[in-house]
């Protein structure tokens, strides 16, 4: 699936928000008894309103459907249809309960068009909807038990409370199906289930072909799934039932007044929701695939994919491309092969590989009580068996998994990920063994321009890095505070199991930030390295980055307009000095918010360069194929072509002013009016010269609002379209202090706005930093 796709998820989504007809209210039900009937109008609610249900259909359309949405969100948004496959054609549908017990749609010869098929008969039975969106036939004398639930139907919507579910004994599974297209819910190509054959795992697919493999569940969540999203944004809880009947899937939000949703679309994309009060939007909180290295098998067998890497796919250790010319093209669908035979009784052994996504468990074996030497033992005794894992990582991990002959479908993980042992002949390891050490030492002597701290010194300063000494996670892994013994207050990033990014980002950062230094820069004191623990340490920021700040409803009242110029005046100046004023000229690549870190008089001071590149003398542009940075404050000709200049941070720190000025994320934001992201509607305010309605909410007078269009006027220049028509640094500088004209905008990159512009649209719905759409 190509990753220009995702650019297209907004248009995809869309037609889940259903503009319905109005209704023409007739009766209001909060259950359905045998004597009653509801037809085109009448309405089931839930008990506490979350929920209504009833005959609706699209637009100017005549087919009418059955279905679920909230009933407090707008535009309509439904979850669920009845009789998908079956649409009535005439406005005389009906749904009521038969002589049998089950609940039916009937169209107007009083055909039966759809029937829940209840196998269970009772005297009375009543229809009712509960809160959580499962629609229940149930037995009106008091029983919980039910004798018929939607929640047992799915459709493309997954729901808080919903079961993805498979009977292990009698086999009928329970699974997302998509929409046919965006007027036709009917049962698409594209699926979301649990694959049972071996150990089970999530996996998207259209027909049989798998697009998309979420993982095996380790004990916290299937193996894909990123962690970091869910500790720091704690709102749902993930659970399994996993024994010798049953393998069951659901979640629940921590909250009830929390409002989620899954969605899988016609094309096998899914998103997670959650519905904003605040901005009234459903904000999408993840996406899958998220890039390159989520599509099935991308680089073949016996391969990793790493997108954190160029090119993203690599052999595994001790074996080599079967193909090597369309290997070296880009083409590794042919995979790989061993470079060594096993001696399978004598002479084998496994090398470890950490942080991984585990490979295709369709054809594994697992045993769920062995421990990981047994798992050992049992591979060595099997010549087909290539590789071992534990099933289940919590409590230090337990349970076993076995893979044969080729493995499939591995990658590194985007954050935490497990532990794999993959087979391999003797005489290859004791290579590779080598082959490490040799790496491990270069790698030392290309930091040896920073201060080198003892690996102890930072372990008893953060507390054993311990998660009361954490301070956030960027995208080179967790930072700590610590306190030196003299002290001495400082900030330590660690790259370790846990982190995104690789060595060369960690080499980068220590070999620039040790000869930077500038007021709006954060200081590098110093860096450590201990196997595979890679550490580095900064000044401590008391006030943490900016985006803590502006995008916070309370936080943002302490940010006046006068210290929020000053906060743009003084990134412009960092941003100079790296284009021009220091030994070496600097490109950032990743300048954002969260990137800019405040120190105790909120002085901003511009972080995290791991990304950025050097140049020597003149030269100010370059072309990469790996292109990495975050969605959302990339420029169109880096993001799409790989063209990067002092141009492209002049466009980040453009979004960075416009998000300072309004409050609000560039990729977060969409106008109601014109559905367009933040760069979009100021440059509409612009040219309908009403500027001021994108100030945040925050008290100003007149004496500073000319100032603040000022620096909103230069903001819209840095984030022209074409890179030649925006300024550079020390014109931004100037711009912002002086009093004289400024140059008139053009319309910004990634625009999609009407007739009056050519649109260029918008390249993904999520914001992260990216290496081929990678989530870092």
């Amino acid at each position: 699936m190509e990753n220009n796709n995702k650019g297209l998820m907004l248009m995809v989504f869309s037609f889940f928000f259903c503009s319905m007809p109005t209704f023409s209210r007739q009766n209001y039900f909060t259950t359905i008894a045998p004597n009653q009937f509801m037809q085109y109008g009448d309405t089931l609610v839930s008990a506490a309103g979350m929920y209504e249900a009833g005959f609706f259909n699209f637009g100017d359309s005549q087919r009418q459907y059955f279905g679920i949405w909230y009933k407090k969100i707008s535009p309509r948004t439904i979850v669920w249809v009845a009789n998908r496959n079956t649409p009535v054609h005439n406005s005389a549908a009906m749904l009521k309960l038969n002589d049998q017990g089950s609940l039916v749609i009937l169209d107007g010869s009083k055909g039966v068009i759809w029937s829940s098929n209840s196998t269970r008969i009772v005297v009375k039975s009543v229809v009712q909807l509960l809160d959580s969106g499962n629609l229940i036939l149930k037995d009106a004398n008091g029983s919980q038990n039910f004798l018929w639930e939607s929640f047992d139907y799915p459709g493309n919507t997954f729901l808080p409370g919903m079961k993805l579910k498979s009977n292990l004994v009698t086999g009928p599974y329970r699974y997302l199906t998509s929409w046919r297209s965006p007027q036709d819910p009917a049962e698409g190509e594209c699926s979301y289930r649990i694959d049972m054959p071996g150990f089970p795992q999530l996996v998207t697919a259209k027909g049989a072909t798998v697009l998309y493999r979420g993982g095996s569940w380790n004990g916290f969540l299937f193996s894909s799934v990123s962690w970091h999203w869910q500790v720091t944004n704690k709102v749902m809880n993930f659970t399994v039932v996993f024994n010798d009947k049953e393998f069951s899937y659901e979640y629940q939000t921590v909250n009830k007044s929390i409002i989620a949703r899954m969605i899988l679309d016609p094309y096998g994309n899914s998103q997670r929701f959650l519905w904003s009060d605040s901005t009234q939007i459903w904000k999408a909180i993840s996406s899958r695939p998220a890039d390159q290295c989520d599509d099935y098998s991308l680089c073949g067998i016996n391969s990793n994919c790493n997108i954190n890497e160029f090119p993203v796919c690599e052999c595994v250790e001790g074996f080599m491309p079967k193909f090597e010319l369309q290997w070296e093209s880009s083409d590794w669908s042919g995979g790989c092969l061993r470079r060594t035979k096993l001696n399978c009784l004598n002479g084998d052994g496994f090398l470890k590989y950490t942080n991984m996504k585990l490979p295709d468990t369709s054809s594994s074996y697992y045993n769920k009580s062995f421990s990981l030497e047994e798992c050992k033992t049992m591979c060595l005794k099997n010549c087909s068996c290539t590789a071992y894992a534990n099933s289940d990582i919590r409590d230090g991990g337990s349970g076993c998994l076995l893979w044969f002959n080729n493995i499939m479908d591995m990658r590194k993980h985007p954050d935490v990920g497990q532990d794999i042992y993959i087979r391999l002949a003797s005489s290859e390891l004791g290579y590779i063994k080598k082959l490490f050490r040799w790496k491990d030492r270069k790698e030392k002597e290309d930091t040896n321009l920073a201060t080198i701290f003892d690996f102890s010194t930072i372990n008893n300063a953060t507390n054993n890095f311990s998660d009361t000494n954490k301070l956030g996670e960027g995208g080179f892994g967790p930072v700590y505070k610590g306190l030196m013994v003299d002290g001495q207050e400082i900030a330590v990033k660690r790259l370790s199991k846990t982190s995104g990014q690789g060595s060369e980002e960690f080499k980068n950062e220590v070999k620039l930030m040790a000869t930077l230094q500038h007021r709006n820069l954060v200081k590098l004191l110093g860096c450590s390295i201990q196997q595979d623990e890679k550490l580095l340490i900064y000044e401590f920021m008391p006030n943490r980055s900016l985006d803590y700040f502006i995008f916070d409803t309370t936080l943002s009242k302490l940010l006046d307009w006068t210290k929020r110029l000053e906060i743009i005046d003084g990134i412009s100046r960092g941003l100079l000095y790296l284009h021009q004023d220091s030994t070496l000229r600097i490109i950032h690549r990743d300048l954002k918010t969260s990137n800019i870190l405040l120190d105790i008089d909120m002085i901003p001071k511009i972080s995290d360069f791991g990304l950025a590149r050097s140049f020597m003398g003149d030269q100010a542009e370059a072309n990469t194929n790996r292109v990495m940075g975050t969605y959302g404050y990339m420029p169109p000709e880096y993001a799409v072509h790989g063209s990067f200049s002092i141009k492209s941070d002049v466009f980040s720190f453009g979004v960075v002013v416009l998000e300072i000025i309004s409050g609000r994320k560039n990729r977060g934001f969409s106008d109601p009016q014109h559905h367009l992201n933040l760069l979009g509607h100021a440059w509409r305010l612009w040219i309908e010269q009403r500027p001021e309605e994108l100030l945040a909410d925050i008290l100003y007078d007149n004496d500073i609002s000319s100032k603040i269009i000022r620096f909103i006027h230069v903001g819209l220049l840095c984030v022209q379209q074409k890179p030649e028509n925006r300024p550079n640094m020390s014109s931004v500088v100037f711009m912002l202090k002086g009093e004289n004209l400024l140059p008139k905008p053009s319309k910004p990159g990634f625009y999609a706005g009407g007739d009056d512009t050519n649109s260029v649209g918008s390249p993904s719905i999520y914001e992260a930093s990216m290496s081929f759409l990678e989530a870092r």
